[in-house]
């Protein structure tokens, strides 16, 4: 579907997505198979192919291409992390977010319109300015804003001091923003097809064939494929694939809630979280305003919306701006994420040889979509593990070597 019926670029696109990508029939054996086809997995084939020249590569998806949290999250660019870990990895996927349409060749509609994190208390500010003195140190854009210059930024904050959670400030990314999540998947997609990758959907992995410490096939609802490196790209899904190969992860999964309004005119210029109100709001290219919650606190695959949980959304986000106060709930729905004890992702090798492992980014595994792809790459295509996510392995819970990112991952985004 177009965003809007009179835009240049977005009517030269095609119709249907499918005219993007081959629909092929699962080959016998491939150098790489990637389990999911979600923005990750199909990141992952682009640019092994890209960078690598590996393209004997199979994307194995059991629903639809990009049909999973691809399709359901609220869109959120952002690098703003605490800790170097984090915003080493966040950065050089905002980096490739810069440049992303050009290396596609196709429209994403990345829009910098900058993210703020409002602060409600003194121990919000506290964490908020040392967050902002941690990215300037690692070369991150990060300011902190006091309540009149968050009104600046965008108008329609309610800061008066007389509410519950008064805004007592802010920190601002300026190059933070949103993108279209269906195009960004669909030029990925396209890319990777044409480098000769085979995007195979309605293939469902059901197990693993093994040799010693390899794996040497997936079974699927479509055959068995050989493999000579397997990459599980599975979000949420990830600790079912794990348990078929007899190992666990430390992660959990959750359902996490977003609602989407009726189409406004432009109103809401820029991205606005909040933590102790609970809510985050951004507005779409066409109109609608995106806003999000936390993850539920049940582990579970449900992927709808709760009336309990659109009434505290709603109550959030009518405190922080008065003027929705009479918009309409357009649809609800949920995403499955993955959470590690640090809430930082699991990037890297496993205990099999040649099994690589990409999981655990809980609420923030949109904006790291191109850096996750380029580092998951370069580990199966060199067998080690790029240096950005070389301290994201699954040995960490083992070694004590945790990224606690609870501070800047509190609120889901």
């Amino acid at each position: 579907m177009l965003e809007t019926p009179n835009d240049p670029v977005l009517e030269a696109l095609p119709e249907h997505p499918d005219f993007l990508w081959r629909n092929p029939e699962p080959k016998r054996s491939y150098d790489v198979v990637v389990v999911g086809a979600g923005g990750h997995g199909l990141a992952t084939a682009h640019y092994l192919a890209r960078n690598h020249g590996i393209t004997s590569v199979a994307v194995l998806e059991k629903g639809w291409l990009a049909g999973g949290n691809m399709a359901r999250n609220t869109t959120i660019i952002r690098s703003n992390y605490l800790w170097d870990e984090s915003a080493g990895i966040y950065e050089h996927a905002l980096k490739l977010w810069e440049g992303l349409e050009e290396d596609l060749g196709y429209p994403i509609l990345f829009s910098q319109r900058g993210v703020l994190n409002l602060a409600h208390s003194l121990q919000d500010v506290r964490d908020s300015v040392r967050r902002v003195e941690a990215n300037r140190l690692n070369g991150v854009d990060a300011e902190w804003l006091s309540p009149d210059e968050v009104k600046k930024v965008c108008p329609i904050v309610n800061t008066s001091q007389e509410i519950r959670y008064p805004v007592l400030g802010a920190t601002y990314q300026p190059r933070a923003g949103i993108a279209k999540h269906d195009y960004v998947a669909w030029g990925f997609a396209r890319r990777a097809d044409e480098a000769g990758v085979d995007l195979i959907q309605d293939c469902e992995v059901t197990g693993f064939t093994t040799d010693g410490g390899r794996v040497t096939g997936v079974r699927t609802t479509r055959g068995d494929i050989a493999a000579g490196k397997v990459a599980l790209c599975a979000a949420g899904h990830t600790s079912v694939l794990t348990d078929m190969l007899g190992f666990r992860v430390p992660v959990q999964s959750h359902p996490l809630q977003a609602l989407v309004s009726e189409l406004l005119e432009p109103v809401h210029p820029t991205v606005v979280m909040s933590n102790a109100v609970h809510v985050y709001v951004s507005q779409a290219h066409k109109g609608e305003l995106v806003m999000g919650a936390g993850i539920d606190s049940y582990n579970g695959y449900g992927q709808r919306g709760a009336f309990h949980v659109i009434e505290r959304q709603m109550a959030a986000a009518v405190e922080l701006f008065p003027v929705f106060a009479r918009a309409h709930l357009l649809r609800t729905w949920g995403g499955i994420v993955d959470v590690t004890p640090d809430a930082s992702p699991i990037v890297g090798r496993t205990p099999y040889e040649n099994v690589y492992l990409n999981c655990g980014w809980g609420t923030g595994g949109f904006k790291a979509t191109p850096g996750v792809g380029w580092c998951m790459a370069h580990t199966i295509a060199h067998g080690e593990p790029h240096p950005l996510n070389a301290p994201f392995t699954l040995e960490r819970f083992v070694t004590g070597a945790l990224v606690d990112e609870h501070g800047a991952a509190a609120v889901a985004h």
